[in-house]
């Protein structure tokens, strides 16, 4: 006995050590309760913008952990959001730019197209070249490799990751002097740091903070914008009826016998009326049609084809197309929403910024039926023609993709939800040049889009979209240091480079993925300095800011 119980001790001490030895690598150490961490910065959200921020962070030498509800990082980057939105790639610079050079690199390997032969893949994509060798960029790719990306940077740089953690949204941050002194997880898991940075899309540790934040699109006169608020018959993109006069009623043009599923028979305000409603999501499905890759669109349990009689309506009026597809390896397309009625469930998500988590499952597996059920219909419906039957049925989810998920993407598209109002607000005139910018972090050059917002009925009795808009700026614009800081009185140490400081239209430019891992690079070094010079995240000199943010390769300046 005497023999076992020293054996038992000596085991006990060995793992200890090896405990505490992967701690301090990691740059994590425990408080006293083993639920308790500390480090520099503990991100919140496992999105792009929270791994670009965390490396730049041990770049620095600092200890930081990220703590996540996803049990797959990367966010929109790693759920089939392959065919990137772009704009001017010559402004995607540092950590960013190294991320597109790995996709480069990835499928500079034959063994990586084991579904086509690489020259046989197309080079264009969102309006540029897709594979750039002079730059060594790449800039469509496969959600799993993009994936391996994040992984093989959390690796290279020893960052912890607590996954499947959840905050406590009601009474789990803890402040102090207008400091976040702690982070508590719904498993009662305590995590402190000297400054914290919130790197989801829905802004949930912001909003829990008490950090002031907007949901919905301002009204026009906030901000003396065009094109904010309500944007009636406004048609940038073929996302909607245009002059199609398609009855939104049970029975065609009997008003007295009810409306449609998925149309509002609420008015949908007037021109330029701010609201509190929030452009559509969907899901970026990944799919291909590689013999022997194929999983078949399954039809949804709760089934129910009058759900879609307006698309059925869509089809008489002699339009036939639904789904858009940028090309991305191994004969996959990154899908996107396409034409009046589509993937995109409008009006489904407007809950969805404030919702509890439970409620917000509840929408996700609304929005999940609903796109299953639309992706099962075009192939079925007696509706629809046979040759575009054939054509889709050829189709279906990738099987080497999202593996553990039913090949469905892990991340739904959460294109805008709460949107914080920090230290400077961006709004359309910096994104079109009409306002200048004085301390510029980054920069961003991608449209001013927005997807619909509502489907409604007009005063003539048809079913039209609003909201769907696509303004260009002429030249990439610069972001200001104070979109991802909440005000000083606020919060002092709260560092937001997702759910940032802008208009609802502005945001429709900057919530691309590349601009995220450009705001989340910066949004580390701030953290750095700050915690180097012991200042707090808003006394860091700009200067010093930019100094090193230009040493590190991000781009500040655009440069015709």
């Amino acid at each position: 006995m005497k023999l076992h119980s020293l054996l038992k001790n000596k085991y006990q001490l060995i793992l200890t050590i090896l405990m505490i030895g992967c701690l301090l690598l990691t740059g994590c150490t425990p408080k006293e309760d083993s639920k308790n961490y500390d480090a520099d910065v503990v991100i919140y959200g496992g999105t792009s913008a929270a791994i670009t921020t965390a490396v730049q962070l041990k770049r620095m030498g600092k200890t930081v952990l990220i703590v996540c509800p996803e049990k797959h990082i990367g966010g929109l980057s790693t759920s089939g959001l392959g065919f990137t939105d772009l704009g001017n790639k010559s402004v995607i610079g540092g950590i960013s730019k190294e991320f597109y050079q790995s996709v480069y690199n990835h499928y500079q390997d034959e063994k990586a197209w084991n579904w086509q032969p690489r020259n046989e893949y197309g080079n264009e994509g969102q309006g540029t070249t897709a594979i750039d060798d002079s730059t060594k960029t790449m800039w469509t790719f496969e959600p799993h490799v993009a994936e391996k990306i994040f992984e093989d940077m959390v690796k290279k740089y020893n960052i912890e990751i607590l996954r499947d953690k959840w905050l406590d949204r009601e009474k789990g941050v803890e402040m102090k002097d207008g400091k976040i002194v702690s982070i508590t997880m719904l498993d009662g898991e305590k995590y402190t740091a000297k400054v914290f940075v919130d790197g989801t899309y829905e802004g949930d540790l912001m909003a829990a903070a008490g950090v002031n934040y907007h949901v919905g699109r301002e009204a026009n006169s906030v901000y003396n914008e065009e094109w904010n608020g309500v944007q009636k018959e406004i048609f940038h993109h073929s996302h909607n009826f245009a002059d199609r006069k398609i009855s939104p009623y049970i029975i065609e043009g009997d008003s007295t016998s009810g409306v449609l599923p998925f149309i509002s028979a609420d008015p949908p305000g007037e021109q330029g009326q701010g609201d509190n409603k929030v452009q559509a999501y969907n899901y970026r499905l990944c799919t291909t049609n590689a013999e022997g890759n194929v999983v078949a669109f399954e039809k949804p349990e709760n089934y129910n084809p009058a759900d879609y009689e307006l698309l059925r309506r869509v089809f008489k009026s002699g339009r036939y197309s639904m789904f858009g597809g940028g090309k991305i390896p191994n004969h996959k397309r990154d899908v996107n929403n396409v034409g009046p009625f589509s993937s995109d469930n409008i009006g489904m998500n407007y809950d969805y910024p404030e919702a509890t988590y439970e409620k917000r499952k509840e929408i996700l597996a609304q929005h999940i039926s609903y796109h299953k059920g639309l992706l099962y219909f075009w192939g079925h419906d007696e509706s629809v023609p046979q040759e575009h039957k054939d054509n889709i049925n050829k189709w279906g989810l990738a099987k080497d993709e999202f593996v553990d998920n039913n090949h469905w993407p892990y991340q739904i598209y959460v294109r805008e939800a709460r949107r914080m109002i920090g230290e400077f607000i961006m709004t359309e005139n910096e994104i079109l040049g009409k306002s200048g910018v004085t301390q510029p972090i980054g920069m961003g050059s991608y449209t001013m889009d927005s997807h619909n917002v509502q489907r409604y009925i007009t005063k003539d009795g048809y079913a039209q979209n609003e909201g769907d808009l696509g303004v260009d700026a002429e030249e990439p614009y610069q972001i200001h240091l104070g979109t991802i800081l909440p005000k000083k009185e606020e919060c002092k140490n709260l560092i937001v480079p997702c759910a940032v400081s802008s208009s609802h239209i502005a945001y429709g430019s900057i919530r691309m993925e590349p601009v995220f891992m450009i705001l989340g690079q910066s949004a580390g070094t701030l953290a750095g300095l700050a915690i180097e010079s012991g200042n707090d995240i808003h006394e860091v000199s700009y200067d010093k800011l930019k100094e090193k943010l230009i040493v590190d390769q991000q781009v500040l300046e655009f440069l015709p």
